[in-house]
């Protein structure tokens, strides 16, 4: 879908010569700035900004300050989002990746409790860095190739978010350049209202270019086991008791608690499970429509296997699973975090990673998930025989996410994310019919009264977005005004451009 080109009275080529030997108005760059892993929005910008140094940002950001009609800026990483979040069509894109290289060793520090990361740096790489001293991040995405400051301007979660919260719960201190060209340096502790701004604020208030991230012993070795269900309430059960080991200060439940549902259709993603199985889980999947399956990990490390072992079973003892319908794997810690990586590469040669991606991530609170899972999952996903390559379903504690921030959530103890994972072919009604599929699911939940919250949200309009934030609404608008008063910063949201 592309979005028409608004003029705009300023050019590039009026820029004064120390930010326009950095502005690129080369076509292949124009292109590659246009689009976004979703491939459905396209918005070519007047330039791209390549800058060396955070000062440059400054001066770009400060320039456009400066102009009767000042020009918008998206900061862009690898450009992860689906629906052109981290476009513009009428500004300037800044690379962030740039930036890498010309930091010279220093975009990852890492030091006893915490490493010091560039914002444009991708976690992958802070894992490998973190690893060679024995140390780790806590909370990951499933995906590692995205950049430190793009997840941090969402939340980033995965199946450790129960326990560790969102990458966003993980921050110690953040560099910023506001969107009136202000370089700060912030933290809880000093200028806190900037700090909890910018973690989730999806690029609104000012663009990170330096995060302190916590850091804890890394183990070496993941049990990792995929457990089968037909039984939703024994499910969520069995996934809202692995959770509460941490609630309680327990050691001895799972480190990673995930979940996954399998729908009945052709294209069934049995990767994870041995080959002489797949025909057995196919035939159970045929019987019920629908089979639910519950991740369980366990970090250890090399010497104390025979303990973890037998933590696993315990755990296991108590879940009502299908009864020989256990698959263990035995993993490395770095195998694990990166397993998105090997699908990328099997999908890739395939023609299967470049392609429209429609996806769509709810948070969806505990109380309504049993309704959700009926009127969705069972009255639309199945009965409409919609393809997803990828649902994952697993809960989150509200105690682990801080309100200050501006992420938004249900507003219940505990709450599930389901992830949406589509993807289509080129052609435009595949993909509109794709995005019509995903706007019914969330108008079920709005009819019937399930009060979810969309994550990695892609709204059209600010009534959208008022809706969405809720009573926080007036806290962004502060915000905004405050740390960004002429709207310059990240307009592909489109919540206030």
């Amino acid at each position: 879908m592309a979005s028409k080109k608004h003029p705009h009275p300023w050019s590039p080529l009026e820029a004064p010569k120390d930010l326009a030997q950095k502005l690129s108005l080369d076509p292949e760059t124009l292109s590659l700035a246009s689009s976004d892993f979703g491939l459905i929005e396209h918005k070519t910008p007047l330039a791209v900004f390549e800058p060396s140094y955070v000062s440059d940002i400054v001066n770009l950001i400060k320039y456009s300050n400066s102009l009767p009609i000042p020009f918008t800026i998206a900061p862009k990483g690898k450009g992860h989002s689906t629906h052109g979040q981290a476009m513009t069509n009428d500004g300037v894109v800044v690379n962030m990746t740039r930036l890498s290289d010309f930091r010279n060793g220093s975009g990852i520090i890492v030091y006893d409790e915490y490493v010091d990361v560039g914002a444009e740096q991708l976690w992958i790489d802070v894992l490998h860095e973190t690893l060679k001293h024995g140390l780790t991040p806590l909370s990951w995405t499933d995906y590692l190739y995205l950049t430190v400051g793009g997840t941090l301007s969402n939340a980033g979660i995965t199946g450790t978010t129960f326990k560790f919260g969102p990458q966003i719960s993980n921050v110690l201190e953040l560099d910023v350049v506001t969107g009136k060209g202000d370089l700060v340096t912030c933290s809880p502790d000093n200028n806190s209202e900037l700090f909890y701004s910018v973690l989730g604020g999806l690029g609104q208030f000012g663009i990170i270019t330096r995060a302190r991230i916590v850091l804890g012993p890394a183990p070496t070795r993941v049990k990792w086991v995929q457990l089968l269900y037909s039984d939703f309430s024994a499910f969520i059960e069995d996934q809202e008791h692995l959770i509460s080991f941490h609630e309680r200060n327990e050691t001895k439940g799972a480190d990673h608690i995930a979940g996954c549902i399998l729908v009945n259709h052709s294209r069934l993603n049995l990767s994870f499970y041995p080959p002489n199985h797949h025909q057995r889980i196919t035939s159970l999947v045929t019987e019920y429509g629908i089979i639910y399956s519950l991740e369980l990990v366990k970090y250890y490390d090399n010497n104390s296997q025979e303990l973890v072992n037998e933590e696993v079973q315990n755990l296991l003892k108590v879940l009502k699973f299908i009864p020989s319908f256990s698959f263990e794997k035995d993993v490395s810690y770095e195998e694990f975090l990166n397993r998105l990586h090997e699908s990328e590469l099997v999908l890739k040669p395939k023609g299967l990673w470049n392609v429209p991606h429609p996806w769509m991530d709810l948070f969806v609170p505990k109380s309504r998930i049993t309704d959700f899972n009926e009127g969705v999952l069972k009255g639309i996903i199945l009965k409409e025989n919609i393809y997803v390559r990828f649902l994952v379903f697993y809960p989150m504690n509200q105690s682990k996410w801080d309100d200050r921030m501006s992420s938004v959530i249900p507003d219940e103890h505990i709450f599930y994310a389901l992830a949406f994972f589509r993807a289509t072919g080129f052609d435009k009604v595949e993909v509109e019919s794709s995005e019509a599929q995903n706007q019914h699911i969330l108008e079920f939940c709005k009819d019937n009264g399930i009060k979810s919250k969309v994550y990695l949200a892609s709204y059209k309009t600010q009534e959208e977005w008022v809706e969405h934030y809720g009573s926080k609404w007036k806290i962004i608008e502060k915000r905004k005004a405050e740390f960004d008063p002429k709207r310059i910063l990240s307009p592909g949201q489109r919540i206030f451009n």
